[in-house]
């Protein structure tokens, strides 16, 4: 599933091929979303814009298409004449005198007035967006000591959209090594440089993945592995999808578990639990 830096980086594409453009044909692949493609025919994108994992295009007649890619969707922008990807079902497509912009295999697609789109249930529940330009390093570290997290378990807290917006599973991963934290904590558990220390590792690692499109290891060392020739998908993380591979930082195994119902990567070296009652989780 893309997550926010992935989400933001469509949306920028988006937003620099639709905004200010009128929209010639808005075309829905359901039935029950085709009188509003009828509304939205001759009228002016206004904007694009990421919401934590959804994305919202904004018309000038005050109506707003909210869209989320869930597991397999996926935005592109077809130059005219361009044929789209023929193993793809497009579920939305946005004409315009140069280009269409097209969301495959997407099917959470709905449209709202503008003016409420705020109230729609994702958009209201969701917490501190770690990519929005007003967030700030203080902004993370006050979501994380709200009393209302203090028990939960970080493994499933860091999916939760209302804690911490645009994180998923790969960046769970690299939040909580990057931190030094253990899997199993809960925020109730860590000390005040632990909860500093995830602060940062949310809020830069987001910001990273986002200006590097996906790299979330070290730069320089990453920059060294793609010079010996390692592949994009093998240098880009310190520990996701890295099970049974050496740890970049001490050359212990790289264990994959299940918690929270997703795969999760961790270093038991580096992510060694200071706190009694953690013990060490079995890989699975």
């Amino acid at each position: 599933m893309p997550e926010g830096p992935e989400i933001r980086l469509a949306a920028d594409l988006l937003d620099r091929t639709l905004r200010g453009r009128r929209a010639h044909l808005v075309e829905f692949a359901f039935p029950h979303l085709q009188a509003h493609g009828r509304n939205l025919q001759h009228q002016t994108v206004v904007g694009v814009e990421p919401r934590g994992k959804a994305m919202l295009t904004h018309f000038a007649n005050r109506r707003t298409i909210y869209s989320h890619n869930q597991l397999y969707g996926e935005w592109a922008v077809l130059e005219r004449g361009q044929m789209p990807r023929p193993n793809l079902q497009i579920r939305l497509a946005i004409h315009i005198d140069e280009a269409i912009a097209v969301l495959y295999s997407a099917s959470e697609i709905e449209v709202w007035k503008s003016a409420e789109v705020h109230a729609h249930p994702y958009i209201a529940k969701l917490g501190v967006e770690l990519l929005d330009a007003a967030t700030t390093l203080d902004t993370v570290l006050a979501q994380i000591d709200n009393p209302r997290f203090a028990r939960k378990g970080l493994a499933g807290l860091l999916l939760d959209q209302g804690f911490l917006a645009g994180i998923g599973n790969y960046l769970r991963s690299e939040i909580l090594f990057v931190a030094r934290i253990h899997p199993a904590a809960r925020i109730h558990d860590l000390t005040r440089a632990q909860r500093s220390a995830l602060a940062s590792a949310a809020y830069e690692l987001t910001h990273q993945s986002y200006r590097t499109r996906g790299i979330t290891n070290d730069l320089a060392l990453a920059k060294r592995l793609k010079t010996a020739g390692v592949s994009f998908g093998r240098y880009r993380h310190w520990v996701f999808d890295r099970a049974a591979e050496p740890c970049h930082q001490c050359g212990t195994r790289i264990e994959r578990i299940e918690l929270a119902g997703r795969g999760l990567y961790w270093c038991a070296q580096c992510q060694a639990s200071p706190h009694k009652g953690h013990g060490r989780i079995p890989s699975a």
